[in-house]
């Protein structure tokens, strides 16, 4: 008899493990929406909504051996999951995937597809009518937010605002200042070690006055809060040793396992590995989970396994619109050849939908 690994969560890191583990494991998939949600072209929806329906993906049949239940984990345990009309599904492996959340609407905040679709609209409306737009955070959300209105609203004044003293200083100064130059170039003004001291939401745009920090006061049409992202770790708070650090995240032991429960693993964004909360870190822990979890199923001791081990140099890729952009790969900065063809053009989303079986 197969094992049963059941996988919460139907984002990138969930769907992906689940085709790795299809083919030697009876998988179960949960996950509430009717759609994948394929993050890294949301932000683009805002300024050319007309892509949002290629980027909410419907689940297609993309595992032959597992299925895919659509329901809402409410708890879990070693024996399994259990559902929000009471209905179990019973696992030898559990890993949970539930992901992180972001401000609207670069993420939807729950199962409603239709109410995320109505939310991009308004505020892509709102977007269009404002002639001032502020940013406040100038990680990756925000930075390619500035440069896509930038690209596609040039007419926009669009103001950028960082706490740190320049464009992703954990990176090498190359990269950060050839993103400042070309963002400065397209008319985005910078604003580097001021904070805002009276943002009135963290989570929803809207139209009102900055004071910063600095003492400067900006007055915008449109205020987009991006300030990072939050790990969904509540289904992981009732079990037995689980400690929670910054953005929400748990800490794992080095097999990724979030508790004392020796079956039940996290991976993605939920999961403090050390990587940083993005699509690029599941290239890595995708992988290695898979890899542990198959050695699992044949009957090693996960405590035998090789531990995982976080990027050294972890890449990011940051398009400022489809044509320019800046890349951090193998401890490299690549301008904008490099981030339009692997990133800016198509955003990942061919590949997403042929993984999905949507195309």
């Amino acid at each position: 008899m197969s094992k049963r690994i059941v996988i919460v969560g139907g984002g990138p890191a969930g769907t992906q493990l689940a085709r790795a583990l299809d083919d030697v494991a009876d998988v179960t998939l949960i996950e509430p929406r009717s759609h994948f949600v394929h993050a890294p072209a949301m932000i683009r929806t805002l300024v050319t909504p007309e892509l949002l329906e290629r980027a909410l993906i419907p689940y297609g049949a993309y595992l032959k051996r597992g299925r895919h239940l659509r329901g809402k984990a409410v708890a879990v345990d070693e024996g399994g999951v259990t559902l929000d009309d009471g209905s179990r599904v019973e696992g030898d492996v559990i890993v949970i995937a539930t992901g992180s959340e972001n401000a609207t609407p670069f993420k939807p905040k729950g199962a409603d597809i239709e109410a995320f679709r109505a939310e991009v609209a308004r505020v892509h409306g709102m977007l269009e009518a404002a002639r001032s737009v502020a940013i406040v955070g100038a990680g990756a959300v925000g930075t390619e937010l500035a440069g896509e209105i930038a690209h596609f609203m040039p007419e926009k004044a669009v103001t950028l605002i960082s706490d740190q003293p320049s464009l992703f200083p954990d990176k090498p100064a190359r990269f950060g200042r050839a993103l400042a130059k070309k963002l400065q170039a397209a008319g985005v003004k910078l604003v580097f070690g001021a904070r805002a001291e009276n943002l009135e939401s963290l989570s929803e745009p809207y139209a009102g006055r900055l004071r910063l920090t600095n003492g400067e006061e900006i007055e915008a049409d449109l205020i987009f809060p991006t300030i990072g992202s939050r790990a969904v770790t509540d289904l992981l708070d009732a079990l037995p040793g689980v400690e929670k650090v910054s953005a929400n995240r748990v800490k794992v032991d080095p097999w990724l396992r979030p508790s004392s429960l020796p079956n039940v693993f996290a991976v993605g964004d939920i999961a403090d590995t050390g990587d940083g909360m993005s699509i690029i870190s599941l290239s890595r822990q995708v992988p290695w989970l898979a890899k542990t979890l198959k050695a699992v199923l044949k009957g090693r001791a996960v405590e035998s396994l090789k531990p995982y081990a976080k990027w050294k140099n972890a890449p990011i890729l940051v398009p400022l619109g489809p044509e320019k952009g800046n890349t951090f790969l193998g401890g490299l900065t690549l301008g904008d050849w490099a981030t339009s063809r692997m990133k800016g053009r198509g955003l990942f989303l061919a590949r997403r939908r042929k993984e999905l079986a949507a195309d």
